[in-house]
């Protein structure tokens, strides 16, 4: 595994926890920003004055000359936007797909899993917030293609290419190439986002890729403001996009005790879910534990996540799991027909498999998923 942490975020921050650079080491070393060549990105409009506009995310960041966007991975140079990521993979893994987590995508499968630095949010609970908050210039990694990346991935044994860690939408011209190449080899790709995308380019990436888990954090705009500096709106209508693309996809909510927690909360996503996705798509509510500026809230409770899982069950979602309690039974996938028990988990490893083709192996109904 490659990995970088920013010694400046780390001294601003004060957030040097075990945890908080589990991925990454420290460096001392990086390139200027100016020496980092990048190349042209994609899905921005040039205007007068060399100004441009990206059309990668929903920020639509208006950028002078000479400035960076919102998420401060692209640069305009005379009006030339520029990515200052693309090939410099930050970290890099050979992980369980069930920790992504994709609980219905090729059960026990292994994910290659890459990331350069950067974001477009700045949550308050990021767990790889020296990847996710790293500018490019407070990096030192060389540069790799995109069809070297792929081949790295399939000499490692994998099945699946994973753009992961940091946000894969400020890296989406690294994650469509490497994905095209990987895909030429015979490899999957899975994207880990926030969901915090424009259509256009999700519509392209959704011609490269298999299957999409977003992060929907809460259904409350006012949570995605305060603590994430984001917006909800546009990541509902990611959602939305990808189930016209017929993409896969799995959906997580953290819980974070005392902001995302009630019932309401609970019962507002799943409904929402239910009505727009369908009740297929697997939810995943996981728990929190204290990291990067939330370290004053104690880890979530177990019952907590129970009345997540019941209420959404009830909603009529037909997939909901439990996430970061290895042993708890809603780590476990059962037929929404009979009941039975087709996929059984501890932590990220499958201990028994009985879906058959696609099918309980018990009475037959089909298991919605991803599995050959």
């Amino acid at each position: 595994m490659t990995g970088i942490c920013s010694r400046r975020r780390f001294l601003k921050t004060t957030v040097g926890t075990a945890a908080g650079c589990a991925l990454l080491s420290v460096t001392t070393s990086a390139p200027a920003a100016s020496k980092i060549e990048g190349i042209e990105a994609r899905h921005y409009q040039s205007l007068a004055g060399k100004k441009v506009q990206c059309g990668m995310c929903p920020w639509a960041c208006l950028v002078d000359e000479g400035k960076r966007g919102k998420c401060e991975t692209r640069e305009n140079r005379k009006g030339i936007y520029r990515s200052l990521v693309y090939g410099r993979i930050a970290a890099s893994h050979v992980d369980p797909i069930e920790k992504k987590p994709f609980f219905h995508f090729l059960p026990g499968a292994s994910a290659y899993s890459i990331a350069t630095v950067g974001c477009n949010f700045d949550c308050k609970f990021c767990q790889n917030w020296d990847l996710s908050q790293t500018r490019p210039e407070d990096t030192d990694v060389p540069f790799t293609a995109a069809d070297s990346a792929a081949e790295q991935a399939r000499r490692s044994g994998v099945r699946i290419i994973a753009y992961t860690y940091s946000e894969p939408t400020v890296f989406n011209e690294f994650v469509y190439d490497v994905a095209s190449e990987g895909r030429r080899i015979g490899l999957r790709n899975v994207v880990v986002s926030n969901g915090f995308i424009q259509k256009k380019p999700l519509t392209a990436l959704a011609g490269v890729i298999d299957a999409y888990k977003v992060d929907l954090k809460s259904f409350d705009d006012g949570y995605y403001k305060k603590v994430c500096a984001g917006q909800l709106k546009p990541v509902l209508e990611t959602l939305v996009t990808l189930k016209s693309l017929n993409v896969w996809t799995e959906i997580v909510n953290l819980i974070v005790p005392t902001l995302n927690d009630t019932d309401g909360d609970f019962r507002s996503l799943s409904q929402w879910i239910f009505r727009e996705l369908g009740p297929d798509v697997p939810v995943h509510f996981s728990r929190f534990y204290p990291q990067y500026k939330l370290k004053n809230l104690a880890p979530t409770p177990t019952r907590t996540l129970e009345r997540a899982w019941n209420t959404a069950k009830d909603a009529g979602l037909h997939y909901v799991y439990l996430g970061n309690i290895p042993g708890h039974p809603g780590e476990n996938t059962a037929c929404p027909g009979c009941g039975k028990t087709v996929i059984r988990r501890m932590g990220f490893e499958v201990l028994e498999n009985a879906v058959k083709s696609g099918r309980c192996g018990f009475c037959g109904r089909i298991i919605a998923g991803m599995w050959t």
